[in-house]
């Protein structure tokens, strides 16, 4: 793994091949109040999110663009969960929480994936909101099938690349002094901070990575819901437009969620965040988003819940 050479003045450092993850906190009894608790998440987060995609498929009201980007969605956040909680879970009761150098830049590579897949889906959903309220007539007719397949595809092939040409250049990366990561996973902030070798190229691709498909996502949701707006504001009754905010509520809730805290967690100055806050705000956003997400979808959803009942039903009918 430590294929690159090291910095002059460095000959004398030992080449490292694992790192230390610190985990949450080193006092014991408190791993006993945190274990159930993150099984618990990480368990509903799995249940209802497969709930979800399974109800999705099984009912043909729901086959329609905005429940087949919400199936993605579901598993999406049940694949980024799973990159991190288990492997977070099984460290509670080691000692020794170590993990070579390959298998924290592939925790980092899937985690990476699935959630800058999820910047893209997002656009693409907001994207598909503002066709159903700016083009009701002709949503069926823009949002075919085919599209929304490419749509997906684009979103996942772009998270891959992005992943990729992100941890590439990391096995180039010589490790000699400190392995000791302050957090409970992998994450890329963390890898280069602990290389002796000169990180600039990977911190360059990093920003550029975040800026075009980060950034480029958001903007897209943004000018989205400004045409979105624009629409509501042409609707001439109020039930109408109360009716068009109502089915961007989820998506808009979701995607504040999402970038409010992702924002909070890579754009703050070292300096004004501990070690600790900075842990609270990543396990708000990789563990307790994906858990939360369907439950945004679903607790107002009128379509869902009938969804369910006919589905409860015909189950029952079967059954007898």
């Amino acid at each position: 793994m430590a294929s690159g050479r090291p910095m002059e003045g460095d000959t004398n450092h030992t080449s490292v091949f694992m790192f230390v993850l610190l985990g949450f906190t080193e006092d014991k009894e408190l791993h006993f109040i945190l274990f159930p608790i993150f099984l618990g998440i990480y368990l509903v987060t799995l249940i209802w999110n497969l709930s979800l995609i399974i109800l999705i498929r099984m009912d043909s009201h729901l086959h329609t663009p905005m429940y087949f980007f919400l199936s993605v969605l579901s598993f999406i956040d049940i694949c980024y969960t799973t990159s991190i909680s288990p492997r977070m879970l099984a460290d509670f009761f080691k000692n020794e929480r170590t993990i070579s150098i390959i298998a924290c830049i592939t925790q980092y590579f899937f985690g990476c994936w699935m959630g800058l897949s999820e910047c893209s889906l997002l656009a693409a959903m907001a994207y598909d909101r503002y066709v159903a309220i700016g083009n009701p007539l002709q949503y069926s007719a823009i949002m075919a099938p085919g599209l929304c397949q490419k749509m997906v595809a684009g979103a996942l092939g772009c998270g891959f690349l992005s992943s990729l040409v992100q941890v590439v250049p990391c096995f180039n990366l010589y490790f000699c002094g400190p392995n000791i990561i302050q957090h409970f996973f992998c994450d890329m902030p963390h890898i280069i901070s602990l290389s002796c070798s000169n990180p600039f190229i990977i911190q360059i691709i990093i920003f550029l990575v975040a800026t075009c498909v980060g950034f480029g996502s958001l903007l897209l949701i943004l000018l989205s819901y400004g045409f979105i707006a624009a629409s509501i504001l042409k609707l001439s009754s109020i039930e109408g437009s109360a009716k068009a905010f109502n089915t961007c509520a989820s998506h808009l809730a979701v995607v504040t969620l999402f970038y409010g805290t992702g924002l909070a967690v890579y754009l703050h100055p070292s300096s004004s965040h501990s070690t600790r806050q900075n842990k609270s705000l990543s396990v708000f956003y990789v563990i307790v988003i994906p858990m939360l997400n369907p439950f945004i979808y679903s607790l107002r959803n009128k379509e869902i819940k009938e969804a369910l009942k006919r589905v409860i039903k015909r189950t029952t009918h079967l059954s007898h």
